[in-house]
């Protein structure tokens, strides 16, 4: 399964890393600065984008709103114990971040129609101590999904709960996201 000839999914997914982060132009500078970073980063070995890559890995998650925009779906993590947006690591069938962030989105929702703008809205590098058992790094790609009018999600088992919040109204401990929430609702195709 490779959609560039003799390309494996691994190398394929790198390579589409790459090129996703290669043409993303955020306006703001902090953005910039970290996709510069990311991209160092992605130079510095081929395994970047899986969980085994104990330096850190590249992951994809998606700031998952309403058809009105007013709403965001926020899941509580079990291991973080924080409301979060939804995403995670990539799989090896995955061969794009994109897809990957809506195979995510899809998986944790429970909602199977969204639609996912494909140019990145946000990146964020965090330390985290995942499946590795072992402290590393995450960073972070994150997209905008819209899902479609009277979407209902179902919480999985990724989840310790899983709802929508109103934009202009986080969970308390989620002060943090209000940046990347804003970043998605702003983002259009045009991006």
């Amino acid at each position: 399964m490779t959609s560039q000839a003799g390309a494996s999914p691994a190398g394929t997914l790198h390579a589409d890393a790459v090129a996703t982060l290669e043409s993303w132009k955020p306006a703001d500078p902090g953005q910039e600065s970290l996709r510069h970073a990311f991209l160092g980063f992605l130079a510095s070995r081929e395994d970047t984008c899986f969980r085994e890559c104990a330096a850190g890995h590249v992951t994809a998650s998606a700031v998952v709103l309403d058809d009105t925009g007013s709403r965001v779906l926020l899941t509580l993590h079990p291991r973080v114990g924080r409301w979060l947006q939804l995403g995670g690591h990539c799989e090896p069938e995955d061969t794009t971040l994109a897809g990957a962030a809506l195979r995510e989105a899809r998986e944790e929702s429970g909602i199977e129609d969204l639609e996912l703008v494909p140019a990145p809205v946000h990146l964020d590098v965090h330390p985290i101590t995942c499946s590795l058992g072992v402290p590393t790094r995450h960073f972070d790609v994150r997209f905008t999904v819209r899902a479609p009018r009277g979407a209902e999600p179902v919480r999985s088992a990724e989840s310790d709960d899983l709802r929508w919040w109103p934009v202009d109204a986080l969970p308390p401990g989620s002060e943090d996201l209000t940046g990347l929430v804003k970043a998605a609702i702003s983002d259009g195709p045009e991006h």
